[in-house]
């Protein structure tokens, strides 16, 4: 028969998280509706960002009235740590207000989860770092008085949330932040495209030479969020296994 693979799980965890660099409204469509992303929502709304559900996999979203008592809060901070997807805020929230906690990770448990690409990415771009021993986490701050500034980096491993997390802080860096060795995935693709259409400055797109060129602010934008490939690719294995006809409908063809 048909069917259709849901959104991207691994897109749909970056360009959510990037809402938070904006006042105004921002709509995506074709979010998976799954128990990481209905959390990551969850997270946000406990943070002041108005949610709504516009139809299946459709929601608004509005970061204008964030919490920011809240975001520096022990509780936020123990919420983010059992939550996998949460380092994805860390970004938008050091850019926007200058401070963000950054717990060690949790989510799936397969292999060490390494956060040092994102935590050098920041501190280059003007982020200082410290230990908070009570809240175990990381602590990033821009110094009082400075702003972030754009910086080159070469990445040591071309982790994709680690380029998504630096590249959502160097959007409001000051001048130019040249990432080498930063992830090309489709997803990444799509969270550049996204921020571009809020009005970031991203060249570069779907290579591993990334240049940001710093904006004062960001404004709203309609996304649609790409099908998840690893879906695709699990029917695509459930028709040879079959030995069936299936038809798979809105696979992102270009992007398999």
């Amino acid at each position: 028969g048909t069917i259709r693979p849901q959104g991207a799980k691994n897109e749909a965890l970056q360009v959510i998280s990037a809402v938070l660099l904006t006042k105004e409204e921002v709509v995506i469509s074709n979010i998976p509706e799954i128990l990481d992303i209905k959390n990551l929502i969850l997270l946000l709304e406990g943070m002041g960002v108005e949610v709504k559900r516009l139809d299946k996999g459709v929601y608004s979203f509005k970061a204008e009235n964030v919490d920011k008592d809240y975001i520096a809060s022990a509780d936020f901070v123990s919420k983010c740590a059992k939550l996998r997807g949460s380092v994805m805020v860390v970004g938008p929230l050091l850019a926007r207000f200058g401070h963000a906690y950054f717990p060690k990770p949790g989510g799936d448990k397969i292999g060490r989860r390494r956060v040092d690409t994102h935590i050098v990415g920041m501190t280059k771009l003007g982020a200082e770092q410290s230990w908070d021993q009570s809240r175990k986490a990381f602590y990033l701050r821009v110094p009082e008085g400075q702003k972030l500034k754009g910086s080159y980096m070469l990445l040591d491993e071309a982790s994709v949330t680690g380029t998504a997390n630096i590249l959502m802080t160097a959007v409001f860096a000051e001048g130019e932040t040249t990432i080498y060795n930063a992830a090309c995935e489709p997803y990444l693709q799509q969270l550049c495209k996204m921020l571009n259409a809020m009005g970031a400055r991203i060249s570069g797109i779907a290579s591993n030479l990334l240049t940001i060129e710093g904006v004062e602010s960001l404004g709203g934008c309609t996304h649609t969020a790409l099908p998840d490939m690893i879906e695709v690719g699990s029917f695509i294995g459930m028709a040879a296994m079959t030995r069936s006809e299936i038809t798979i409908k809105n696979v992102s063809y270009e992007n398999l």
